[in-house]
């Protein structure tokens, strides 16, 4: 197993005063300058080599809903097993059954518990037409996803009483400098707003899902729960045009790493992008 760990402990903070598919044709695909966009998401990609065609739906979005149910201690398991938590599939299914699963640490189950909460609560804002790539969105699924795990968890890092975070270590042990959040956070506003701004330019929802996704993670706007945080929203954006939700699965570990630290080393968002087309399910 990967010993890469994308966040890091608390006590590296320091505090400061509290101040069954049916296709339809899909879309067609605008192909904005990814070289050009790097000043506003962050990131780089090659579109050419995403199979962004993989990423299919009937354009219902109730029925995207549907599947995307059909698939929750699956998923959820995936994305537990995905951050090193050792509950097993059946018994993933038994503790959202509400039966409680003896052997495991609280934080493991805490920790499932929390994404079934913002699962729940995404299929709830696409259902109800409300769900949207937006700040208040993400801040409530983390707030939800990452409430055991994160500082601050809900809101952008350096919005509250707690400053620094954003640094990741890759799996050879080298660390990347996070992303400076700046006063009160507004760099890390700002760069969510650049992204928002041009997201707003691409027509197809797959592309913005995955640019999204890629730039979130990038970023790390938040102190922990980023990957997970990020990957709900584009899963919201993709069944919100009916399509499926993005889920890497756990046999993908690898991939994701390596993604991972590709994206962080390089700022190329393009096999991040290429792993998250082919895990929508």
């Amino acid at each position: 197993m990967s010993n890469a760990r994308w966040g890091v402990g608390s006590n590296q903070y320091r505090k400061r005063p509290p101040t069954t598919r049916e296709d339809s044709p899909a879309p067609e695909l605008r192909r904005p300058g990814a070289a050009d966009a790097f000043e506003v998401t962050g990131i780089r990609w090659n579109i050419d080599d995403v199979a962004i065609e993989r990423m299919t739906g009937n354009g219902d979005a109730q029925r995207a809903r549907h599947r995307f149910r059909s698939r929750f201690p699956e998923m959820i398991w995936d994305a537990a097993r995905l951050e090193g938590n050792t509950f097993t599939l059946p018994e993933v299914q038994t503790l959202l059954d509400g039966v409680t699963v003896d052997g495991h640490r609280l934080e493991d189950q805490n920790q499932i518990l929390a994404l079934n909460e913002g699962f729940n609560r995404l299929d709830e804002r696409v259902g109800s037409g409300t769900f949207s790539l937006s700040r208040e969105v993400s801040n409530e699924l983390h707030g939800l996803v990452a409430v055991h795990e994160a500082i601050e968890s809900g809101h952008f890092r350096g919005e509250g009483s707690v400053r620094g975070g954003g640094s990741v270590r890759l799996s050879d042990g080298r660390t990347v400098d996070g992303r400076d959040h700046g006063e009160d956070g507004q760099l890390v506003q700002a760069a969510f707003t650049d992204l928002s701004d041009y997201l707003s330019t691409i027509d197809d929802p797959r592309l913005r899902a995955l640019v999204y996704a890629a730039s979130a993670i990038r970023h790390q706007f938040y102190f922990d729960g980023n990957k997970r945080t990020a990957k709900l929203m584009a899963g919201g954006e993709l069944m919100a045009h009916g399509f499926d939700a993005v889920s890497i699965p756990y046999s993908r570990l690898y991939e994701q790493n390596v993604a991972l630290d590709h994206l962080f080393a390089t700022d190329d968002a393009t096999d991040l992008m290429r792993l998250l087309a082919d895990s929508t399910r």
